[in-house]
């Protein structure tokens, strides 16, 4: 074997095998060469081309060991902040109220409005006979037949408020009494829906809403007697109803901000408007006849609260939505925090941050909320660097 036979190319190489003469090649030191990158040391098997011997090559890395991997920890700083924590609780988005319209009459129906349109004040919410039924707003329906010397009445006052927002009767007096001016007025109204001009109006004649509606189900049947129900309304303020667990009611706090998850992850930002003080148990009409045990129903049962957007065009056109609420539950003001990966237990018990010189230092733990950590200590000072895990 040729002495070019017996190194490779740029590495250093010994050769082991039979023993040759005194003085041969073989005997010398291995000659050395330096292959820089090389990072793995590699023994070859090299079946001698005579006597069948075998010579082992050992390919040595004599560079300069690589720089060390980048630094694993990064640093952070101790912040002066606001802590807030919060309890997230399932909630369902929706639309605010939901009200039903019957009719009481033999008339046909002879229009009904589509699912999802909204109404506003004075516009046709459906027809019975030919004859248009306008929405008015107010709390108290049209109960009775009204006209000049009938008692005074709420539902006098509501008939007058929309007579005069609708443009019938500007200087009608804001109160209960049916004068002769509230005739005119509606008199007024009543040629505007070509109808008969007689100063009187009966229930039936507008249908009373507490504001502008969202239709959300059809129920009667064009061609059919106005008889029964005939829609399903809702509100067209988006909120989101939560059943709250009792024993967490006391996150609910009326006029306190949440947080909304909605669908997809995107937040947005509501506000409690209203708390229910009636618990119910969510399985108690499940249909079984059985009332839950006591202490089943105790844990079950919830109350209602009521959240509204401050942003509504955030949720787009969802309705029926599952989402999330993030309630306040405690609030650390003004406080010292760290990230939490910035913690090391120690051995002895208890807590430290590290700082980038090596030092420990012990800190006590409070509050945990968004990822950080209060803490408070001898030698922690605002704004010291703290080193945390390079993510």
């Amino acid at each position: 074997m040729s002495d070019d036979a017996d190194r490779l190319p740029d590495t250093d190489v010994f050769v082991a095998g039979p023993a040759g003469p005194a003085g041969s090649e073989e005997e010398q030191p291995p000659r050395r060469r330096r292959r820089r990158g090389l990072l793995l040391t590699v023994a070859l098997v090299v079946l001698a081309a005579a006597g069948g011997g075998g010579a082992v090559v050992l390919v040595r890395d004599e560079a300069p060991k690589p720089a060390a991997d980048a630094a694993r920890t990064a640093t952070a700083t101790v912040t002066r902040t606001d802590l807030v924590q919060t309890q997230r609780v399932d909630g369902t988005l929706g639309y605010d109220g939901r009200y039903t319209v019957a009719g009481n009459s033999r008339s046909m129906v002879t229009w009904l409005p589509d699912v999802g349109d909204t109404l506003d004040r004075g516009e046709r919410a459906y027809s019975v006979g030919g004859v248009d039924v306008p929405l008015f707003y107010g709390r108290t329906p049209l109960f009775r037949e009204l006209s000049v010397g009938v008692p005074d009445g709420p539902d006098v006052r509501v008939l007058k408020r929309n007579l005069k927002e609708l443009g019938h009767g500007d200087a009608l007096a804001d109160d209960d009494h049916y004068s002769p001016g509230t005739a005119d007025a509606v008199r007024d109204w009543q040629d505007a829906l070509n109808r008969e001009k007689t100063g009187t109006v009966s229930p039936g004649d507008a249908l009373v809403e507490p504001g502008s509606v969202r239709v959300t189900e059809t129920l009667g049947i064009i061609g059919a007697p106005a008889e029964g129900p005939l829609l399903t309304l809702s509100g067209t303020e988006r909120v989101v109803t939560v059943d709250m667990p009792v024993a967490q009611q006391q996150l609910a706090r009326e006029g306190a901000a949440v947080r909304v998850q909605l669908p997809g992850g995107a937040p947005t930002d509501g506000k409690v408007t209203d708390v229910g003080t009636v618990a119910r148990d969510p399985e108690a009409g499940d249909g079984s006849g059985r009332a839950a045990a006591g202490d089943t129903a105790a844990r079950n049962a919830t109350i209602t609260v009521r959240v509204t957007l401050t942003r509504p065009k955030d949720v787009g056109a969802l309705d029926g939505a599952p989402v999330s609420v993030d309630f306040t539950s405690d609030r650390r003001e003004d406080v010292l925090a760290v990230p939490v990966p910035a913690l090391l237990a120690l051995a002895e018990g208890g807590y430290a941050v590290e700082t980038p010189r090596g030092e420990l230092v012990p800190v006590r733990l409070g509050a945990f909320a968004g990822g950080k950590v209060e803490v408070s200590g001898s030698g922690l000072t605002e704004g010291m660097r703290v080193e945390v895990p390079r993510a």
